[in-house]
C-alpha cells in the first residue's frame, strides 16, 4: 500500500535538518574535521609568521648593519626601541580592553547566548555554536583592530618621545591665553592629540561592542517572545560604554580649547575676540554638561536601565553647544563686526607677536635703503668686490653647456649647479661647481646588465668650477676645473679624491671591493680602472651573512653565486644623500639641494640644511612647506656627506632651538656642536634657501607690527617676479629665487657671501625692498632686512625685463637671434645693491636649436634711469659707467676723434677715414649676406650691427 504523500512544508524541514546534520552540526565520523582544521589554520599562521615576520627581522639584521657602519649604532636600536615600545604599549591595551569588555559581557550574556543558539525546526533541536563564532570573532577583531590601531600610533613615536625627553625650559614663552608653556605647546599638546584620538576610538568601539551584545540578546527574547521578562544586562552595557565615550568626548572637548590658538583666520591666526569671550568658557560648560550626561548614564546603570536615560545622557551637553553657537554667532556678527577692528585688535598683535617669533622674524634686522639712481650712488671704485662677482651664467644655462663640453661620456651627468666662494689668488672669489655624477640609466642598452651596474660602473667622477662671470671668447664658462683626470688651473684647488660614490643621483646600491674592478674614468682608447679603497657600506662577511643581505636588497639570485664578492666586498647602500641623512632622522626636514664642498684636503663632501618644524606653535599663522602646513621652523642642523666613504655627520647650528635639544636628549651620539666642524668646511656654510623663502614669505605680510595697518592690509609685499625662458623658447613671468650674491652690504667693509631676495608690494611690479641672508663669520644665520623709501618708485625686475624689451636695438637683435636655426634664453635677472643703488644684471645667450649649448652673446646691466649693454661684461660696464656706446658686436668701435684733431688732420685724412669706414660698411654688409645664406643667424646678426654701427658714423662725418 502506497504511504500517503508528505506535505511539503515537512519535506522542506527534513530537507534542512539533514543540511544542518551534514554543515552546522559534522555527525561524528567527521567530528574530527574541527581539530584538523584548527591545526591546518595554525601551521598556515605559523608559516605566515616566519615568511613576513622573518623578512621584517632580516630588514632590521641589514638596518642595524648599515646604522653599524656608519657609527650610528645606538641611534639605530633607540629610535626601533622607541617605535616598538609605543606599537607594543597600544597594541597590548587596546587587545587588552576590547577583549577584556567582550568577555566581561560574554559572561554575563551567556544565558541569553544559548537561547540565540538553540533552533527548533520541527521536532528536532539543533545548537548552534554562537558562543564559540563570537568568541572566535572577537580575538581575530580585537587582534586586526589592536594591531592597525598601535602600527597608527607607531608612527607618532617621534611626538611621543619628544614628549618623553623635553627640555626643562622650552623657550621660555607663554601664550597670553591659558598661560601655558611653549614646551605645551610643543611636546604636551601633540601627545593629548593622540591619545585622546586613540581614547575615541576605543570607546566608538566598546559602544559598538555593547550594541551587538543588544542585538544578540534581543534576538534571543524575540525567538522565545520573552519581551516582558527581558534581560537588563545589555542596557546596564551601553550606560558604561556611554558614559566611556563621555568622557573621552569631554577630554576632546577640553583639549579643544588650546587647539583654538592654532586655528587660521581670514585676517589673522590664533584666538578671535569671539573664542576668547564666548567659545573658550563655553567649552567649558559643554565639558560640564558631559560630565552630567555621564552621571546620567552611571545612574543608568546602578538603577534599572532603560533606553530612554541612555538617550538622554548627552542631550544636555548637544543642547549646551549649540546654545554656545548661537551666542558666538551673535557676538560675531552685532558685537565683533560693526567694531572688528577695535574688538581684535589684542588678538591681532599676538598674531603678528607670536608668528614672527615662530619664523624668527624677530631676529631680523631692518634699515633703510636709499635705492638712489645716479652712477655716482652706485660707488663703483668702491665696490669692485661686488662688481667683480656678479653672477653673469645663469645655472640653467651653464648646466647645459657643461653637459655638452664636460660630461665627455654618454653616462655621465651635471644633475645640479652650485654657488658657492673659496679663497682664489689671495681674494674671495664666487664660482659654481658641478660635481660629474654616473648615471646608469644612461648606459647602453647592452651594458645594462647586473655586473656593470653593480660591480663595474660603481662612481662618478670629479667637478668642474668656473667663476661665476668667466667667459671664453666663444662664449663658454671659463674652467678652473675639468676634465678626467681632474686638471686645476688653480693652485690652491686640487682634488685628491674625485671619485664620488654618494651623492645626488647615486640611487642604486653598488658592491665595492670585489675582484671585479671598477671604472673609474675613460682614457683615450683605454679606460682607467681602480678598487675602492674606504671603509664605507657594510662588509658582507660569511656565506650567511651574503645571503641575508642579498635576501634584504633583491640581490637573492646574484650575490651568494658570484665569484667576484667575497667575504671583505663592502655593499654601499643609500647612497643619494637626501635619502641617507633622510633614513638617519625622519624626524627632521631637509632641504631638497645639498651643495659639493671641496675641502682643504681635497676631499669632496656634500652639506645639506635640516630644520625642525612644528604646527602646534601658539598663535602663530600657518604656511605651505611641501605636503606639510607648518607654523614654526629652525634651521638647526647642517649635515656633511663623505663623496667617498658616505661618512654622515650632524651639526647643531641652533642650540636654542627647544626641538632640536629634545632630539639631541634622544639620540646624544647622532649629533655634534657647531664647533666641532672642520674649518674647511665652516667656511662653506650658508643660509638655507628654504628658510630665506619661507621668512620672505611670511615677513611680506608680518613685517608690519602695527594692528591698524595689518588688519587693512596696506602695506602687503610679495617676492617679486621675474621673466623666465621655459623649454621651446616660452617666457613666463614666476616669483624669483634667492640668488647667492658675493657683496658688500650697504656700511659694511668685508665682501660676504649671502642670498638676497627682492620684495614688490602687492600686485605691483616696483620694488618696496630686499631681505639678505648672511653666510659668514660672526654674521651667520643672521638676516637683514633693506626698505626703500616710500615717496618714489624704485624698478622692479619686470620692469626691467620690459625695458629691456623695449629697447629698440636689442629688441631687433633678439628678434632676429630667435629665428630658425637658433633660439635666445634670458637668464636670470640679478638685482645686486651696489653702494647707495640698485644694479640690474641680465645674461642672454644664443642657442642653437641642434645643439643645446647655450653661448653667451649679451650683458646687459642696468641702473634706475639708464640701460646698458655688451658683448663682454667690461663692455656692459664701460658702457653703463663709463659713458661708452652699448653695442651688440664683440668688436670695439673707435671712439670718434674730438673736433679740433679732425681739424688738425687735414681734409685728406677725413677723407680717408671716409673712405675706410665705406670700405668696411661693404665688407659688413657682403658678410651679413653670406651668413644669412648659410643659416647662422647669430653671426648675421652682429655684422647687421657692425654695418648700422659705421653707417652712423658715416652720417656723422657728412653733416
Amino acid at each position: 500500500m502506497a504511504s500517503a504523500p508528505q506535505p511539503q512544508h515537512e519535506t522542506l524541514v527534513k530537507a534542512c535538518a539533514q543540511v544542518i546534520d551534514n554543515t552546522i552540526l559534522m555527525p561524528h565520523e567527521t567530528a574530527r574535521r574541527p581539530r584538523g582544521r584548527r591545526f591546518l589554520v595554525l601551521v598556515l599562521l605559523l608559516i605566515a609568521l616566519i615568511v613576513f615576520g622573518g623578512r621584517t627581522a632580516i630588514s632590521y639584521y641589514v638596518e642595524a648593519l648599515w646604522f653599524s657602519s656608519l657609527g650610528y649604532r645606538a641611534v639605530f636600536w633607540r629610535s626601533l626601541s622607541l617605535e616598538w615600545v609605543v606599537f607594543g604599549l597600544f597594541f597590548l591595551v587596546t587587545f587588552v580592553v576590547l577583549y577584556g569588555w567582550f568577555a566581561i559581557l560574554m559572561r554575563l550574556s551567556r544565558p541569553e547566548l544559548r537561547s540565540a543558539g538553540t533552533i527548533r525546526i520541527g521536532n528536532r533541536i539543533f545548537e548552534l555554536p554562537v558562543e564559540a563564532v563570537l568568541r572566535t570573532g572577537a580575538v581575530i577583531g580585537a587582534i586586526v583592530i589592536s594591531l592597525a590601531t598601535a602600527a597608527s600610533m607607531m608612527s607618532d613615536w617621534p611626538r611621543f618621545a619628544l614628549y618623553w625627553y623635553q627640555p626643562q625650559q622650552a623657550g621660555g614663552v607663554t601664550d597670553p591665553i591659558f598661560g601655558r608653556t611653549l614646551g605645551f605647546y610643543l611636546f604636551s599638546l601633540p601627545v593629548w592629540q593622540s591619545v585622546s584620538g586613540w581614547l575615541l576610538m576605543i570607546a566608538i568601539m566598546i559602544c559598538a561592542i555593547a550594541v551587538v551584545f543588544v542585538l544578540v540578546s534581543g534576538g534571543a527574547q524575540l525567538i522565545e517572545r520573552r519581551f516582558d521578562h527581558a534581560a537588563p544586562l545589555p542596557w546596564r552595557a551601553m550606560s558604561i560604554g556611554m558614559a566611556l565615550l563621555l568622557l573621552v568626548i569631554a577630554v576632546r572637548v577640553y583639549i579643544s580649547r588650546f587647539e583654538l590658538l592654532l586655528e587660521d583666520h581670514t585676517v589673522f591666526g590664533g584666538v578671535t575676540y569671539t573664542d576668547a569671550h564666548i567659545i573658550i568658557g563655553g567649552l567649558l560648560v559643554v565639558c560640564v554638561a558631559l560630565i552630567a550626561g555621564i552621571a546620567i548614564a552611571l545612574i543608568n546603570l546602578a538603577a534599572r536601565p532603560r533606553l530612554r536615560w541612555l538617550i538622554l545622557a548627552p542631550v544636555p551637553a548637544i543642547a549646551c553647544y549649540f546654545l554656545i553657537q548661537i551666542a558666538a554667532w551673535y557676538v560675531a556678527s552685532f558685537i565683533v563686526k560693526p567694531n572688528q577692528l577695535v574688538r581684535e585688535q589684542p588678538y591681532i598683535a599676538f598674531n603678528i607677536d607670536y608668528t614672527r617669533k615662530a619664523y624668527a622674524l624677530d631676529r631680523l634686522v631692518q634699515h633703510q635703503f636709499p635705492a638712489e639712481t645716479t652712477l655716482e650712488a652706485a660707488d663703483p671704485a668702491n665696490n669692485q668686490a661686488t662688481l667683480d662677482n656678479i653672477r653673469l651664467w645663469d645655472w640653467h644655462a651653464l648646466q647645459d653647456t657643461l653637459r655638452q663640453i664636460q660630461e665627455i661620456r654618454t653616462y655621465y651627468d651635471f644633475p645640479d649647479i652650485d654657488i658657492d666662494r673659496y679663497q682664489i689668488d689671495g681674494r674671495m672669489r664666487q664660482v659654481m661647481l658641478a660635481a660629474r655624477e654616473m648615471s646608469v640609466e644612461k648606459l647602453p642598452g647592452s651594458s645594462r646588465n647586473w655586473i656593470n651596474e653593480k660591480l663595474i660602473y660603481t662612481h662618478g667622477y670629479g667637478v668642474t668650477m668656473n667663476p661665476v662671470n668667466g667667459f671664453t671668447p666663444e662664449g663658454l664658462p671659463t674652467l678652473m676645473l675639468s676634465n678626467m683626470p681632474i686638471q686645476s688651473t688653480v693652485p690652491s684647488i686640487d682634488v685628491k679624491r674625485p671619485e664620488i660614490y654618494f651623492g645626488e643621483l647615486t640611487d642604486t646600491d653598488v658592491y665595492v671591493k670585489t675582484r671585479q674592478k671598477e671604472f673609474n674614468y675613460p682614457q683615450g682608447e683605454t679606460n682607467s680602472l681602480t678598487s675602492y679603497e674606504g671603509s664605507g657600506g657594510i662588509r658582507m662577511g660569511g656565506f650567511l651573512r651574503r645571503v641575508l643581505i642579498a635576501f634584504d636588497r633583491g640581490d637573492l639570485a646574484k650575490v651568494p653565486f658570484s665569484d667576484d664578492i667575497n667575504e671583505d666586498s663592502r655593499l654601499l647602500m643609500r647612497r643619494t644623500v637626501r635619502d641617507r641623512v633622510q633614513a638617519l632622522a625622519p624626524f627632521l626636514t631637509f632641504e631638497a639641494d645639498p651643495y659639493i664642498i671641496i675641502g682643504d684636503d681635497g676631499r669632496l663632501s656634500w652639506m645639506l640644511d635640516g630644520f625642525t618644524t612644528a604646527e602646534t606653535y601658539p598663535y602663530a599663522t600657518h604656511y605651505q612647506l611641501g605636503d606639510s602646513e607648518i607654523n614654526y621652523m629652525r634651521n638647526s642642523v647642517k649635515v656633511v656627506v663623505d663623496a667617498y666613504n658616505g661618512a654622515t655627520t650632524f651639526y647643531v647650528f641652533d642650540p636654542a632651538d627647544p626641538i632640536i635639544a629634545a632630539w639631541r636628549g634622544i639620540f646624544p651620539s647622532l649629533f655634534r656642536d657647531a664647533g666641532a666642524m672642520p674649518q674647511d668646511l665652516r667656511r662653506h656654510v650658508r643660509y638655507p634657501d628654504l628658510l630665506l623663502k619661507m621668512q620672505a614669505t611670511v615677513y611680506g605680510l608680518y613685517h608690519m607690527t602695527d594692528t591698524t595697518v595689518f588688519y587693512n592690509r596696506e602695506d602687503l609685499w610679495t617676492v617679486a617676479s621675474e621673466v623666465t625662458s621655459k623649454q621651446g623658447g616660452e617666457q613666463a613671468a614666476q616669483p624669483m629665487e634667492p640668488n647667492f650674491v658675493l657683496m658688500k652690504l650697504p656700511g659694511d667693509a668685508e665682501v660676504e657671501f649671502a642670498g638676497i631676495l627682492p620684495f614688490t608690494p602687492a600686485n605691483r611690479n616696483n620694488m618696496i625692498g630686499w631681505i639678505a641672508g648672511r653666510s659668514d663669520g660672526a654674521n651667520y644665520g643672521t638676516a637683514i632686512v633693506y626698505d626703500f623709501p616710500k615717496t618714489r618708485l624704485v624698478d622692479g625686475p619686470l620692469q626691467i625685463e620690459a625695458r629691456i624689451d623695449q629697447n629698440a636695438q636689442l629688441s631687433g637683435q633678439l628678434t632676429l637671434w630667435n629665428q630658425q636655426g637658433s633660439q635666445v634664453r634670458r637668464g636670470s635677472l640679478l638685482v645686486i645693491p651696489c653702494g647707495k643703488a640698485l644694479i640690474y644684471a641680465e645674461s642672454i645667450y644664443l642657442q642653437a636649436a641642434r645643439s643645446p649649448m647655450p653661448e653667451l652673446r649679451l650683458i646687459v646691466l642696468a641702473l634706475q634711469d639708464k640701460l646698458a649693454y655688451g658683448a663682454t661684461f667690461e663692455a656692459a660696464m664701460g658702457s653703463l659707467f663709463g659713458g661708452a656706446p652699448s653695442s651688440i658686436s664683440a668688436e670695439p668701435v673707435s671712439a670718434e676723434a674730438p673736433p679740433s684733431a679732425q681739424a688738425a688732420a687735414g681734409p685728406a685724412n677725413a677723407t680717408a677715414d671716409v673712405n675706410a669706414l665705406i670700405d668696411a660698411a661693404a665688407r659688413d654688409l657682403n658678410d651679413y649676406q653670406r651668413l644669412t645664406a648659410e643659416g647662422k643667424l647669430g653671426e648675421a646678426g652682429q655684422k647687421l650691427e657692425q654695418l648700422k654701427q659705421k653707417l652712423d658714423a658715416l652720417s656723422k662725418r657728412k653733416r
